[in-house]
């Protein structure tokens, strides 16, 4: 008798999530093209998940670049109503890159530049300072979920009189909607 018999085991390997979705066809990675603000004008920019995706939005990751001199707050808002009319990004592309055809994302990175005011509903979940002339990173594991019709926004706050360039990036993955049929305790 043999010590190990190899038809008597299974391989199992542990990957991590976000490479599973993107093996998968459902992780995709985006910016924002250069967003002004300064000078009492405000700026954002976010994932939004249309009414009618029929997908749920997993927030993985996002980055907030900061290319001026002076620090910047910023806002993480969910599900909120921004102000500005919004400009659909096409800086967005699935992270495998290696499926044809390519899988195109259902939710859309949406920002505004230059608007008044702050966004209205949702809920301000929290705030980030962005240093001058960096990088602020968050990565979140796909623990931000919203359904069709729910949004991730992120609120560049005018800090001066100077004018600010800056950029959001998202890494994201989508998933068939979950029927809900009743509580989940």
């Amino acid at each position: 008798m043999r010590l190990f018999d190899n038809d008597r085991f299974n391989k199992a390997v542990n990957i991590p999530n976000p490479l599973y979705q993107s093996v998968q066809g459902r992780y995709f990675v985006g910016q924002t093209e250069h967003i002004c603000f300064g000078k009492g004008k405000n700026g954002w920019g976010g994932l939004v998940n249309k009414y009618k995706s029929d997908v749920d939005l997993f927030v993985n990751a996002f980055t907030i670049t900061n290319h001026s001199d002076q620090p910047f707050e910023a806002e993480i808002w969910f599900n909120p109503i921004p102000p500005g009319k919004p400009i659909i990004s096409r800086n967005v592309t699935p992270a495998n890159t290696a499926l044809s055809p390519l899988p195109k994302p259902k939710v859309k990175i949406a920002y505004s530049e230059c608007v008044e005011g702050l966004p209205r509903k949702g809920v301000m979940a929290f705030r980030r300072i962005v240093p001058p002339q960096s990088t602020l990173t968050s990565d979140e594991d796909g623990k931000f979920i919203f359904p069709p019709g729910g949004s991730f926004i992120i609120y560049l706050l005018s800090p001066t009189n100077e004018i600010i360039q800056a950029e959001v990036a998202f890494g994201w993955f989508e998933k068939e909607k979950i029927k809900r049929t009743g509580p989940l305790v």
